[in-house]
């Protein structure tokens, strides 16, 4: 990471295809410095939602704004072949740009209508929740919904830049704030390091530059890039059983928590262990989101069996001793026994 003042830089390396993270309260004015030579069209997508002040003004360059629906039942094919519609009537070519401004929906709609446009144009995250800083923005992945599944249709598009204005994590609802906090806790389960040591701004410093390394060993998620979805299986699955009334970073705290009762269920951790998830869960994050009443065991089983990992069985992300690790074949009297301990303590 480059210190700038205030300002943090953080670097994927992905050789030719390397960019720029940028950290900071007023980040936002360096979007400038990373807009590709030669654009001429800019197509800025954002929510009504976000506040204007976090859209670039590009002097120079024409601008065209774009707005999408709020809620995961706008993150759809149809949201995307709007989005390409509308960009063809402003005659945007390959060489011009698409400017993502808002939080993780903006940034997986907005990247995927890029990578799909054109076959593929280039694309700015300007994350403006805690969420899409820390995991949504960065790293390539792109994607919406179907009705069996979150994020089953999508690419691997990476930026050209992405934008992490601190300034607005003030202009989020509380529970938005909470929903980036649930992935952030993830992150202290990746690496096994204290992050809550540092700075805040530090902070989402240090989770960006550990997904960029881990993007830059595996950028399509032939391996350790796996690790970022540590909790996800069961989150992605409690979101869709919910109806999406359950929000992304709530669900994955949750499913950090599952993950732990899972992997004692397992043999592969202790009780100290599991507690040590529920400290950063509880105490480090002030988390305290519950299980949704009426969930059925079996239905969240078949959810998690349509998840990306599973490619033939059940598959999990799971800690041990030596850290976290891919796990296939979990039985499904082992998930029954660790969500009906995970219940009993959630509910």
């Amino acid at each position: 990471m480059e210190p700038m003042s205030d300002i943090e830089t953080v670097k994927i390396d992905l050789g030719e295809r390397a960019y720029s993270v940028v950290v900071g309260h007023g980040a936002v004015g360096h979007v400038a410095d990373l807009i590709p030579q030669g654009v001429q069209r800019i197509a800025l997508v954002t929510q009504e939602s976000v506040p204007p002040q976090f859209r670039p003004t590009i002097t120079g360059v024409h601008t065209s704004v774009h707005f999408i629906g709020e809620g995961e039942s706008f993150k759809t094919l149809g949201t995307i072949e709007r989005l390409c519609s509308e960009f063809a009537r402003q005659g945007l070519t390959r060489k011009d740009l698409v400017i993502a401004v808002g939080g993780g929906m903006v940034t997986d709609v907005a990247g995927f209508a890029a990578a799909s446009y054109h076959r593929g144009i280039s694309v700015i995250h300007v994350a403006t929740s805690l969420l899409a800083m820390i995991d949504a923005a960065i790293g390539g992945k792109t994607g919406v919904n179907l009705v069996e599944g979150k994020n089953l249709v999508g690419a691997f598009w990476q930026p050209s830049g992405v934008v992490c204005d601190l300034d607005a994590l003030a202009s989020l609802p509380a529970r938005e704030m909470e929903c980036g906090l649930g992935e952030m806790a993830k992150y202290h389960f990746i690496v096994r390091e204290d992050l809550n040591a540092l700075p805040f701004p530090s902070r989402v410093a240090r989770c960006v530059g550990i997904k960029g390394e881990i993007v830059a060993a595996d950028e399509r998620e032939g391996g350790i890039r796996a690790f970022l979805n540590y909790g996800h299986t069961l989150a992605h699955a409690l979101e869709i059983e919910t109806d999406f009334s359950i929000a992304h970073g709530e669900a994955v705290a949750l499913g950090v928590l599952f993950a732990a009762h899972l992997g004692r269920a397992l043999g592969r951790i202790d009780d100290v262990r599991v507690e040590e998830h529920y400290h950063v869960i509880r105490e480090v994050y002030g988390l305290k989101i519950t299980v949704p009443k009426g969930l059925g065991i079996d239905a969240l089983i078949a959810a998690m069996g349509r998840d990306k990992k599973a490619v033939d069985s059940l598959t999990f992300v799971l800690d041990a001793s030596s850290g976290l690790e891919v796990v296939s074949d979990v039985s499904v009297e082992a998930i029954k026994q660790a969500y009906a301990e995970f219940t009993s303590r959630n509910s």
